[in-house]
C-alpha cells in the first residue's frame, strides 16, 4: 500500500493560517463596520512600526500601491521609470498606468536584483542623451534586499526618486535595519498575496517616512476624495461634506482583509525564522548537486518569499522542473523578464537587451518556500532534484 505522504502534492508557497487569524476575521464579520472601519489604520500603524517607517497606507493589493505611489510622486507622460526585468510584469505596469515610459536595468548575477553597476553605466548615458529616470524602482527579489545606499548615492547625484517593490521582502533586513523604513527610498511597497510572507487574502501597503506623500496616496487609493477643509476648494456646508480634488482609484483595504494581516504581524517574525532554516537546509543538502543555490549578502537577511534554485545546464532546466512536477512538487519560475513580454516587445524590447536577467530566467527554478514545510516533504524536494540530475 502506497503512503499518501509521499503523494500529497507540494506547492511552491501556501498562506499559513491560523485559529487566532479565522477568530480576528469573524470579529470584524460580526461588527458594524466589515470596510472603512478602525481596523485598517491599526494595520497600517502596525506595519509601520514594524518596518520603522512613519506612515502606512493600505491597499487593494501591491499593485495598487505601486501605481498610487508612481502617481503620487508625480510620474506621468513624458517621463520615465526604471525598474528591473526580473519581477512580476506590475513592477513596470505601474509606470504604464500612470503615462509613464519604461526602461530596465540588469541584474547582478549573484544577487539576481537590480545592478548597481548597470544602474550606475545606464544613468551615465541617459544623462548625455537628456533622458534620466523620473522614478528608479528596484525590486527585492526573492526577500532580499537591493543595493539600497548605493542606488540611493545615485539619486542624489541624478535626481531621481525611489519606490522599493519590496513585494517580497517584508520582514527582510538591510545593513541590519528592516527592509521597509525607507531610509534610503521615498516609499517602500509590500504584497499581501496568499503566497507572499503574510497575507490578507489580496493586499498591499505603501510605508512611507513623508507625511505629505502618505496623505496623497490614502486620498488617491479611495477616488481623490478628501473630507479635510484645509484641503477643500469651497467651505464645507456641513459635516457630511467632502470634494474629490484629484482623479482617484478605488484602491482601498476592506477590514476583513486587515483584520487577517494585523493577526498575521503578530506571526511574521516567526515566519521569517521558519523561511530561513528552510533555506538553510536547503542551503546544505543541494550544495552537492549542480545547481546554483540563492547567494545570501552577508550584510543582508532575506525574508525568503522565494527559494529559487538555478540548474547550471540551462538545457535541462525543463526535465528537471516537468519531472519535479510529476512527482507531486509544486515548482515554478520567477520571472520570465518583463521586457520579453508581448505587451513590451511593441516598445521596441527584445531578447538579448538584458542579458543577466535573461540569463537566470533560463535556468531559475523556484523550490518550495513556505513555513508550514515539513523536513519530510522538503527531503522529498532535495531527492527528486538529485534523482533526476543523478
Amino acid at each position: 500500500m502506497s503512503d499518501s505522504r509521499h503523494t500529497r502534492f507540494i506547492p511552491y508557497g501556501r498562506q499559513d493560517i491560523s485559529e487566532a487569524d479565522i477568530e480576528a476575521v469573524v470579529e470584524v464579520l460580526r461588527s458594524d463596520l466589515v470596510t472603512q472601519g478602525p481596523v485598517v489604520p491599526r494595520f497600517e500603524q502596525a506595519v509601520a512600526d514594524y518596518c520603522g517607517a512613519g506612515h502606512g497606507v493600505a491597499t487593494s493589493s501591491a499593485t495598487a500601491a505601486l501605481h498610487v505611489a508612481c502617481a503620487a510622486l508625480d510620474l506621468g507622460p513624458g517621463d520615465w521609470l526604471w525598474t528591473s526585468p526580473n519581477t512580476f510584469v506590475a513592477s513596470a505596469n505601474a509606470a504604464r498606468y500612470c503615462g509613464a515610459r519604461v526602461d530596465f536595468v540588469d541584474i547582478d548575477p549573484r544577487t539576481y536584483n537590480m545592478s548597481a553597476d548597470a544602474l550606475a553605466e545606464k544613468l551615465t548615458v541617459a544623462e548625455k542623451e537628456g533622458k534620466l529616470p523620473k522614478i528608479v524602482m528596484p525590486v527585492h527579489f526573492a526577500g532580499q534586499s537591493c543595493d539600497m545606499a548605493a542606488i540611493h548615492a545615485f539619486s542624489e547625484r541624478y535626481g531621481f526618486r525611489i519606490i522599493e517593490d519590496a513585494s517580497h521582502a517584508i520582514g527582510g533586513r538591510y545593513q541590519d535595519e528592516p527592509v521597509g523604513n525607507c531610509r534610503y527610498s521615498d516609499v517602500a511597497v509590500f504584497s499581501f498575496h496568499p503566497v507572499k510572507i503574510i497575507t490578507t487574502g489580496e493586499g498591499g501597503m505603501a510605508v512611507t517616512n513623508n507625511a505629505e506623500l502618505a496623505g496623497r496616496m490614502g486620498r488617491l487609493r479611495s477616488h481623490g476624495i478628501t473630507r479635510d477643509p484645509a484641503l477643500m476648494a469651497d467651505d464645507p456646508d456641513g459635516p457630511w461634506d467632502y470634494e474629490q480634488i484629484e482623479l482617484g482609484f478605488h484602491y482601498r483595504m476592506t477590514d476583513i482583509q486587515a483584520a487577517l494581516g494585523l493577526s498575521q504581524m503578530q506571526r511574521l517574525d516567526e515566519f521569517i525564522t521558519k523561511r530561513r532554516a528552510i533555506a538553510a537546509h536547503y542551503d546544505e543538502h543541494l550544495a552537492p548537486l549542480p545547481v546554483t543555490t540563492p547567494y545570501q549578502h552577508p550584510k543582508q537577511q532575506s525574508a525568503y518569499h522565494l527559494y529559487p534554485i538555478q540548474v547550471r545546464d540551462a538545457a535541462t532546466r525543463r526535465e528537471v522542473f516537468q519531472s519535479l512536477r510529476d512527482a507531486g512538487i509544486g515548482v515554478n519560475v520567477h520571472y520570465i523578464p518583463v521586457h520579453t513580454q508581448p505587451d513590451y516587445q511593441q516598445f521596441g524590447f527584445g531578447w538579448d537587451d538584458y542579458p543577466q536577467g535573461e540569463a537566470f530566467y533560463r535556468r531559475a527554478i523556484s523550490l518550495p518556500m513556505f513555513p508550514r514545510l515539513s523536513g519530510g516533504e522538503q527531503q522529498r524536494v532535495i531527492a527528486e532534484i538529485g534523482r533526476v540530475l543523478a
